[in-house]
């Protein structure tokens, strides 16, 4: 059997010669290989504001509603809340905020007449997913560039929902006088307004 050959190392003088062979290369891969960055931090679960309680009336600061005044339905999963106008009062439907951007107030409504069903059903991940972009490429598409978009109508599950909540919502409101006109107002800051010695 043969045995494999063995690199030397030649002694010039003073300095060591490496082969070439055991050389360290020029040249380097352009890019690096990714290397999965380390995370310390455990995951712990979503914990609400105490404020943040159902039935709570809360101030939008961010988003198409902001101003407005909602009611708290549930507190969803990683600080995502489910809120609503009513619909009927101040035009804002069921829908998603994030709890950052919500001022809570000391006012509360009793949701006893609500449906706790319709509330799950909302509260799910599905309920608020977007519908999927049918293909425009084609002949359809390009001869409908020039026209308008058609208005997206609101689904029909959606809106019987919308009504469900709202005649539970309103027969609560409807027993203190002050409260539809509350919820109906916006809320802003004029000059000379500090938000930090307000109380909501």
């Amino acid at each position: 059997m043969s045995e494999a050959p063995q690199t030397k190392k030649f002694q010039k003088g003073e300095r060591t010669i490496t082969p070439a062979s055991q050389q360290a290369s020029k040249y380097y891969p352009a890019e690096d290989e990714a290397q999965p960055k380390k995370t310390r931090k455990a995951i712990r679960p979503y914990k609400p504001r105490p404020s943040l309680q159902p039935g709570a009336v809360l101030i939008l600061l961010a988003g198409r509603f902001r101003g407005k005044r909602v009611v708290l339905l549930k507190v969803l999963e990683q600080g995502v809340l489910l809120v609503t106008g009513p619909f009927k009062v101040n035009g804002v439907p069921l829908r998603r905020v994030n709890a950052r951007y919500v001022i809570a107030t000391k006012t509360t409504i009793p949701l006893d007449g609500l449906d706790s069903s319709i509330v799950e059903k909302v509260g799910g991940e599905k309920y608020f997913a977007r519908d999927k972009k049918a293909d425009k490429k084609g002949s359809e598409a390009f001869f409908k560039q020039g026209e308008k978009p058609e208005k997206k109508e609101v689904a029909s599950e959606r809106a019987e929902d919308q009504k469900k909540v709202d005649k539970a919502l309103l027969a609560a409101l409807k027993k203190e006088p002050l409260l539809l006109g509350y919820l109906s107002s916006t809320f802003s800051l004029r000059k000379g307004d500090r938000p930090h010695e307000m109380v909501f």
